[in-house]
């Protein structure tokens, strides 16, 4: 339906102009094949001239270009790129059937993608803001109207998302009334912990690092460093420098190490060509995923330029490969933009290494400013200046805007947080989002509509109920309540779009999809959480029992049980699941378990009245019985009466199943009452934001959670049909349902 929308307000135009209309869509969408130096196949349609090549005018059906984009007469165009949607291919369609137009008044844009860098003059403007003297001097030379500012409550919440990923409280909104939006950025970025708690989600995306996830071979994890960078607000291009040419042992070197993927794998995906297309992607927009097995269809760049940056990367002499079959030639280390320098192909490792760390950042080198810049407005604006932001050869709605900023933050010494504040004191942030389908071409008309992430939509809910989950240590004893990210992305978080981590994300999809909508409906997760939080809200959520045995985390190890259960009158017997690899094969459970008292022992599989099965644990000579269960299980076993004073034996797994394709990670508890299983940890830590006190009084909590759940309070109407609903526990538990999933909710403003 959207589509159709937008392709019926484009074929609305009375007249598309190729200048304004049609040369940026085939600039930005075919100039990187079309439009260079030696354009593909001879065609170049950055020209009025090389267009007309390809269409004949009054009939688009009739027309190569149409054939082609459309995808009527394969291939389809851009090869191996995504399809131009329909609200494009209906500007060229308007274009030709009204004649094929020349340019009026020579209108078609001149710009080149450049290496240098230079602050471009700040416009003539009464704006004080820098960034403001470029936006509202472009609405003036297009004659738009200034769009509205959002309110100040929405303005505090959409700084809160921003900066810290969670919902400000009632008090923190009216506390900003004596306060100056600038005062508020600097208080909300000086909070480190909080600051680098968001955005690591960012930077995790970007540089493909993921939590409780197993993976094997050598990826490795950047955590440490990524979080200590953020919260020490590491200037960028020290960043970038540290990822490219990491220290021994306290270095991120897991960027570089990539992922050893199981099995064998095309040559364009070992680790080295990992590290090639992963760097020029995310620190120069640049993508050179197709010309790693042969020479781009999409854009200039050749298979040697991606082996040549490999090389860089390279402990050894690196063969090139084209698609798959080895072309004989030894690659040798040479930058995407030679201009800029290079090494000794034949010097070491450490050299090379050092090499590309000072060409990503060296001040001559422009467009890795202009990458993160674009990427930070992107994140902040809901749309690059730069689109698609990896792509960095496209032209930006505004060059000067774009350079100002990128010449600013170097100025500043590569401060994150300053080019951050920069952007979010401009009264440009502040203006109302954009809720117009987009125009073609893209017209800055203020933000784009910015839907929640998935770690900011489940963070808010927590700290709007206090519900946390928690992050489960390794080792046996207390758990630290965590934020979303810190924890293995649920069906939830990947259904609103945390991705899988193993290969570069620059742009996550938060569309609505039929995944996502059947996930919040009725997925055990959001229900789950809505449950417990509405009783934790009604104060009647109950305290979790104390564990008396927990195994931490295991796998082949055989761990020795040895509780009092004086007093006891039912036993819980619990095996989890942490991580295993395939946990159905997973072969566990209780070995040569039993009671004992004053009256003797008995076997647990005697009270269970099952027959033992006999396992043997990894190093043992002899196997042991096992009362086996299914990875997970929970036991319930009744001794009420029975006089037993300690139940002893062991925990493990079968030494059979030790696989790596099986690979078990357990955990075993015991618990003297029922478990709570969203509790099986004691907290070790207080939660990321302090947890609400129950309120008694209904209507009261209504009122607070219209608040916190949208930063403004409830109309009549919306305050009469919510007391209604929320007159039991289960009702303010589909009240939270509803109020959590109402776009006002879930989208910022």
């Amino acid at each position: 339906m959207r589509r159709l929308l937008f392709a019926a307000a484009a074929l609305s135009l009375p007249a598309a102009d190729f200048g304004a209309q049609v040369h940026p869509i085939l600039n930005t969408r075919c100039g990187s094949c079309h439009g260079s130096a030696a354009p593909q196949g001879g065609l170049d349609l950055q020209t009025y001239a090389g267009v007309r090549r390809v269409v004949t005018p009054g009939n688009p059906d009739g027309s190569l270009l149409i054939q082609r984009v459309a995808g009527i007469k394969p291939p389809r165009m851009p090869l191996g790129g995504a399809p131009l949607p329909d609200s494009e291919i209906a500007v060229l369609r308007e274009w030709i059937r009204d004649g094929a137009p020349a340019p009026s008044g020579g209108s078609v844009s001149k710009w080149q993608p450049s290496l240098n860098l230079a602050a471009p003059a700040l416009p003539e403007s009464s704006e004080p803001h820098p960034i403001d003297k470029f936006a509202f001097a472009y609405f003036r030379e297009r004659k738009q109207p200034t769009p509205p500012e959002v309110s100040a409550a929405a303005f505090v919440r959409r700084a809160y998302f921003d900066l810290w990923g969670l919902p400000p409280s009632p008090a923190d909104v009216r506390a900003f009334k004596d306060k100056g939006n600038d005062e508020l950025v600097a208080r909300l970025l000086g909070d480190n912990a909080r600051y680098a708690a968001h955005w690591i989600t960012f930077w995790n995306d970007l540089l493909r690092n993921d939590e409780g996830v197993v993976y094997h071979g050598d990826r490795k994890s950047i955590t440490p460093w990524l979080k200590k960078a953020l919260e020490d607000n590491l200037p960028y291009d020290q960043f970038v420098r540290a990822l490219l040419n990491p220290e021994p042992k306290t270095g991120p070197e897991g960027f570089l190490t990539g992922v050893n993927w199981r099995g064998d794998v095309s040559a364009s995906q070992i680790p080295v060509m990992q590290a090639a297309q992963n760097s020029a992607q995310v620190f120069l927009g640049v993508n050179l995923k197709c010309n790693s097995c042969h020479d781009s269809f999409i854009s200039r760049w050749k298979l040697k330029d991606a082996y040549g940056l490999a090389a860089f990367f390279s402990d050894q002499p690196l063969k090139i490969h084209r698609c798959d079959i080895p072309t004989g030639e030894i690659a040798q280390a040479k930058f995407p933009y030679p201009e800029l320098g290079g090494v000794d192909p034949q010097s070491p490792l450490a050299v090379r290494r050092a090499a590309a760390a000072k060409l990503f950042t060296q001040p001559e080198n422009g467009r890795t400013r202009r990458t993160v810049v674009n990427r930070i407005w992107k994140q902040l604006m809901g749309r690059g200046l730069v689109d698609p932001p990896d792509d960095m050869d496209a032209e930006p709605w505004s060059p000067a805007l774009l350079d100002w900023l990128a010449s600013d933050f170097a100025a500043h010494g590569h401060d994150l947080k300053h080019l951050i504040r920069t952007i979010m004191t401009s009264r440009t942030y502040r203006l109302a989002t954009d809720r117009e389908p987009p125009a073609v071409p893209y017209v800055f008309r203020g933000p784009a509509p910015r839907r929640l992430s998935a770690e900011q939509f489940n963070d808010a809910i927590s700290a709007i109920t206090g519900e946390w989950r928690m992050l489960v240590p390794r080792t046996a004893g207390p758990a630290q309540y965590a934020r979303d990210w810190q924890i293995k992305s649920s069906p939830l978080g990947r259904a609103l779009g945390r991705p899988i981590r193993d290969q570069v994300v620059t742009t996550r999809l938060t569309a609505p999809t039929t995944l996502s909508s059947l996930e919040l409906v009725n997925g055990s997760t959001l229900a789950s959480l809505l449950r417990r939080g509405a009783q934790r809200l009604a104060g009647e959520l109950p305290a979790a029992p104390p564990g008396l045995f927990d195994s931490g985390t295991m796998g082949n190890q055989k761990i020795a049980v040895d509780v009092d259960v004086a007093g006891v009158k039912k036993l819980w017997l619990v095996l989890e699941d942490v991580d295993s690899y395939d946990a159905a094969r997973v072969q566990a459970g209780w070995a040569a378990a039993k009671f004992t008292g004053p009256k003797g022992e008995v076997a647990l599989a005697d009270l269970l009245k099952q027959r033992p099965v006999q396992w043997q644990f990894r190093g043992d000579k002899e196997p042991l019985p096992f009362v086996a269960v299914k990875t997970p299980t929970t036991l319930s076993v009744n001794i009420s009466g029975k006089g037993f004073t300690r139940f002893q034996g062991f925990v493990g797994v079968n030494q059979a199943c030790l696989a790596s394709d099986i690979n078990p990670r357990l955990r075993f508890f015991v618990f003297p009452d029922e478990p709570d299983f969203a509790r099986l940890y004691a907290a070790g830590s207080d939660p990321p934001v302090p947890v609400p006190q129950p309120v008694k009084n209904r209507k009261a909590l209504v009122r607070r959670l219209f608040e916190e759940s949208f930063g403004r309070q409830a109309s009549a109407e919306e305050l009469r049909v919510a007391f209604e609903i929320a007159r039991s526990t289960a009702g303010l538990e589909d009240l939270l349902w509803s109020l959590f999933l109402s776009p006002e909710f879930q989208y910022l403003p």
